[in-house]
């Protein structure tokens, strides 16, 4: 198959390749001049995943009409924030019907849409094809061929399974799920809840605060996907437990650092500045925030993120509270 990648950051970067060694025709949307020409002199990404040489059939170029050209189908993995954007710029570019491979983790900001929401708005009129890759995934492991299990959110069986199909590997293992709403929830929420886990251990509140956190966490995301017409059993699985376990655990994981420097006292402005990658869980915080009014669905963990990014909570403060709240039935 032909796949157009659009997005050349770590993750977008990773999963052209992996298509690559599938034996898939890969093009690459590179948004800058000067990454362009650092892949194209070393084929390496020199940004964003420096000394891994990229499979030779990755062809990285600016040109979004010659990326698209002749493409069957289109993965993005834009910051989510960016994603309707980038879709309206590359829509007259896209067949009819087109298959819309969404591998970025967010709420949108204003409308908090979830990505397939997004897809659906802004590409009503040539009738898209959407599936959501979300799980416990880290692209560092994932380009070095380390073993991966994932899952594939999608409404359609039969384009599910042949996508499942040209994604896997021996190293990568898809799962298809046709509750595409809970696989992009869980994928969005488990990074709210990172910065959360972040910030216990950076107030060295250790392994108890950090599981107990976790397992919470995983209770408002169910909450809120049921809410939103997900399906329980979802938050059970890669793209619920999984990445969230991940993402709350792991060194690579970007928004789990955010909020450990905020428990060390740096300021969230310098934390971001200092960084050269997305933290999607920032932005996704308010808009989960929002989601959370809108439905009227308890979130304290998502509640006390929101404040120490929003409103300069103390984060010790924003932890006496969460654990002093009136007390309760688990559930």
């Amino acid at each position: 198959m032909r796949f157009a990648v659009i997005g050349a950051g770590s993750w977008g970067t990773t999963l052209a390749d992996h298509l690559a060694k599938n034996g898939h025709e890969v093009r690459l949307w590179v948004r800058e001049a000067e990454l362009l020409a650092a892949i194209r002199s070393t084929g390496e990404n020199t940004w964003y995943m420096p000394g891994v040489k990229l499979n030779e059939n990755v062809h990285a170029s600016q040109d979004a009409s010659q990326v698209a050209s002749g493409a069957e189908h289109f993965l993005f993995a834009v910051p989510s924030q960016f994603f309707r954007g980038v879709l309206q710029n590359i829509k007259p570019l896209l067949p009819k019907k087109p298959v819309i491979v969404c591998a970025s983790k967010g709420i949108e900001l204003g409308t908090l849409a979830t990505m397939s929401m997004v897809v659906e708005e802004t590409l009503a009129s040539i009738k898209p094809r959407f599936a959501m890759l979300s799980g416990p995934s880290f692209a560092f492991e994932v380009m070095r061929e380390m073993p991966t299990a994932v899952a594939l959110g999608c409404g359609s069986k039969k384009l599910g399974k042949e996508l499942q199909a040209e994604l896997s590997s021996p190293t990568f293992r898809v799962y298809m799920n046709e509750d595409y709403r809970g696989v992009e929830l869980g994928g969005a929420i488990k990074n709210v809840i990172a910065i959360a886990a972040g910030i216990s251990d950076g107030l060295g509140f250790g392994s108890n605060a950090r599981a107990a956190l976790i397992t919470r966490g995983l209770a408002e995301m169910t909450r809120l996907g049921l809410a939103m017409g997900a399906k329980p059993q979802t938050f059970m699985g890669l793209s619920g437990m999984g990445d969230l376990v991940l993402t709350c655990t792991g060194e690579l994981s970007r928004n789990r650092q955010v909020g450990l420097r905020l428990g060390k006292g740096q300021k969230l402005l310098d934390i971001l500045d200092s960084m050269k990658m997305v933290a999607e869980g920032v932005k996704t915080t308010e808009a989960v925030y929002q989601l959370g009014q809108r439905h009227d669905v308890e979130l304290p963990i998502t509640d006390m993120v929101y404040k120490v990014l929003n409103e300069n909570k103390d984060p010790s403060e924003a932890v006496r509270e969460l654990m002093t709240r009136a007390l309760k039935e688990e559930a």
